[in-house]
């Protein structure tokens, strides 16, 4: 791959035309690391390693966390970057989850489980590609698909099995809200200078204590609060930030 990366460069070095730079390079690579979470979850899925397969989606959460950030940080944040991140989100995201819900649960519905199934990646495609067009300030219009994602996963990981019909219900409605405009918390531009430390410790006590006492149920019960958090219009990130932030936000 590196010696490919060195050809492309050389070649575009005599057209003359600049190379690309590693700042560009980096959190493009970041993204990647998304992608190939999603594409492995697929492949496990095919094998039958479904619990697997759900942390994968879990550790493309992470991916998908971190690029943002690099990009911000060597600011080399280009177009490119934002659409193979929304391809790498659909695989991971949309995809990956949709399959997996569909072998565990679904299955036994045929053609009804699989057109549920490809609902939710449909309203994960939707959701990215508003998303890309449509920038709203504040808090998310509709789920993010990450939290969507991650959420039905973590039925696999909590070994929680439901009815077939319920769990296509879980489905369409969390692929509902992807494409609805209920607003989310959105904690991307928190810094240190404007988050409460006191309430920073509250959420980070809450996430380690979760783990800690329900171990593989946390994701879900973490994800459940969140989506719980939009439908009852609690702002997550508003209710972090200190008072003077917040008035200027």
């Amino acid at each position: 791959m590196l010696r490919n990366f060195l050809r492309i460069r050389r070649i575009m070095g005599r057209k003359g035309k600049k190379p690309m730079e590693f700042r560009h390079i980096l959190p493009n690579m970041v993204t990647s690391g998304n992608l190939l979470c999603g594409l492995f979850s697929l492949i496990l899925v095919l094998h039958g390693r479904y619990v697997p397969a759900a942390w994968l989606v879990f550790f493309a959460v992470i991916f998908d966390g971190f690029d943002g950030k690099v990009a911000r940080m060597l600011g080399g944040g280009s177009q490119f970057g934002l659409e193979f991140d929304s391809l790498a989100d659909l695989v991971s995201f949309g995809v990956a989850p949709s399959v997996l819900m569909y072998q565990v649960s679904m299955r036994s519905l045929n053609i009804a489980g699989a057109v549920i199934a490809c609902f939710f990646a449909l309203c994960v495609a939707l959701r990215l590609a508003r998303f890309n067009v449509v920038h709203v300030p504040g808090p998310f219009q509709g789920l993010p698909c990450p939290a969507g994602g991650l959420f039905v996963s973590s039925f696999v990981i909590a070994g929680m099995k439901l009815p077939a019909w319920i769990m296509a219900g879980v489905l369409a409605f969390v692929g509902f809200l992807m494409i609805s405009s209920i607003p989310y918390a959105n904690m991307k531009k928190l810094t240190k200078k404007t988050a409460d430390k006191v309430k920073c410790l509250i959420l980070f006590s809450m996430f380690v204590l979760s783990f800690v006492f329900l171990k593989g149920q946390a994701p879900l019960f973490l994800f459940t609060m969140y989506i719980i958090s939009g439908l009852i219009r609690f702002d997550w990130g508003q209710w972090i930030l200190k008072p003077e932030a917040r008035t200027e936000h």
